[in-house]
């Protein structure tokens, strides 16, 4: 038997340590949604807990007289826009970033309590198995989507209005972003045996006909082609909803939106936004537009094409920006501009981008920053610019 030189024992100890350290990653990508469900698990059922004693409130449950539209048109007023101080009763003004607390709030807020809903219920469903959170969905489903009472109608031609202005307008459409766990709940839940084949076809119905406005109408094709944030989210959600509805060309062009428009449009090749940087909140907004190309690789990546691991010809990438955003969300007191107008203290919380940018690239670190952050806000301005609160759902 030959003798081992000490190079080759050293060689050798090398690559086990290697390619132990590979296993391990193996494991970990196998692993990740236990590591979720194992942080959530208490609050999930907490929550689902609470979701099982609600009754549906739906968009016919409040009207505002300032609304142009019907009982069954979703209404709600543009954030930033204020009484102006030298006329009173005339048009509002922008004041960009200063959230007026007066506007007509409560449809947005039954739809994020509906999104609040069915994501716990499904998270519930996805660790027990247990059928009676899905009864319990199919209540709110049906409430939203099917019966002629309550339905909201499937569009948004009355969101984010402006007094004296606008009776709607095409930035309203960041409204929905709340639905998208309502369309992944259904996609997770569809399976079970209570969800019966006509209700499903009812909210898939529902979805298809929304996904159709968002891209024939006017205001869809405006939110669709605007440079910031704005058509990031409506790519976002078209993507959840296309997935449900299984509508694979929708979700083919999405795909090709991310990759020749948004993210090269968008980013900066140092992995910023400028477009984000230059409001009077760039903090929160970066982190927002970050959390929303997140979700569109988590959305539409598959084995064939795999946006995590797309750049740009200049080196653009989810990575990139993620590893610009990432040593501010680790320590907030290292961000380089002024602090955000409004909101400053209450970012971040358990960011989408850090819980699946940890599961894509394998970096622990993120994962444990996400662990430590809040998992459950209460402010509601953090709230609406979160809409992916159960992550469990989407692994």
């Amino acid at each position: 038997m030959k003798k081992i030189t000490s190079f080759a024992l050293i060689t050798l100890l090398y690559l086990t340590a290697t390619a132990f350290k590979d296993f391990k990653s193996i494991l970990r990508i196998l692993d990740a949604k236990k590591q979720v469900a194992i942080v959530l698990k208490k609050q999930i059922l907490i929550d689902a807990a609470w979701a099982m004693k609600q009754k549906p409130i739906t968009v016919t449950a409040s009207f505002s007289p300032r609304s142009a539209g019907g009982k069954h048109d979703f209404f709600s007023e543009a954030d930033y826009f204020w009484p102006d101080p030298k006329n009173p009763d005339g048009p509002y003004i922008n004041r960009d970033g200063l959230t007026n607390p007066d506007n007509f709030l409560d449809h947005r807020k039954a739809m994020v309590r509906f999104s609040k809903i069915i994501g716990s219920l499904a998270s519930a469903y996805k660790i027990t198995g247990d059928e009676k959170y899905v009864k319990q969905a199919i209540v709110h489903f049906k409430a939203w989507f099917i019966n002629p009472e309550t339905l909201m109608n499937p569009n948004l031609l009355f969101a984010q209005a402006v007094k004296g202005k606008f009776t709607g307008r095409n930035y309203g459409i960041i409204d929905t972003i709340h639905l998208m766990e309502v369309a992944q709940g259904a996609l997770v839940m569809e399976g079970a045996k209570s969800f019966d084949k006509k209700t499903v076809e009812g909210v898939k119905k529902w979805f298809a006909d929304y996904i159709l406005w968002l891209n024939t109408s006017k205001p869809g094709i405006q939110e669709k082609t605007v440079k910031n944030n704005h058509a990031t989210c409506w790519a976002m959600q078209v993507a959840s909803f296309a997935k449900l509805c299984d509508d694979n060309n929708m979700l083919d062009s999405i795909k090709n939106n991310l990759k020749t428009n948004l993210l090269p449009n968008q980013m900066a090749t140092d992995g910023s936004f400028p477009l984000e940087m230059a409001r009077t909140k760039p903090y929160g907004y970066s982190i927002f537009n970050l959390d929303a190309m997140t979700m569109l690789c988590q959305i539409l990546s598959s084995p064939k094409d795999n946006l995590w691991n797309f750049e740009t010809p200049d080196g653009k990438s989810i990575r990139k920006g993620i590893n610009y955003l990432y040593p501010y969300i680790a320590d907030k007191s290292k961000w380089p501009l002024k602090p955000d107008v409004m909101y400053w203290e209450n970012w971040p919380v358990a960011q989408p981008f850090l819980v699946f940018g940890a599961n894509a690239y394998q970096q622990q670190n993120w994962f444990e920053t996400w662990k430590k952050l809040d998992h459950n806000p209460q402010v509601e301005e953090v709230i609406r610019n979160l809409p992916i609160r159960n992550p469990l759902i989407w692994l």
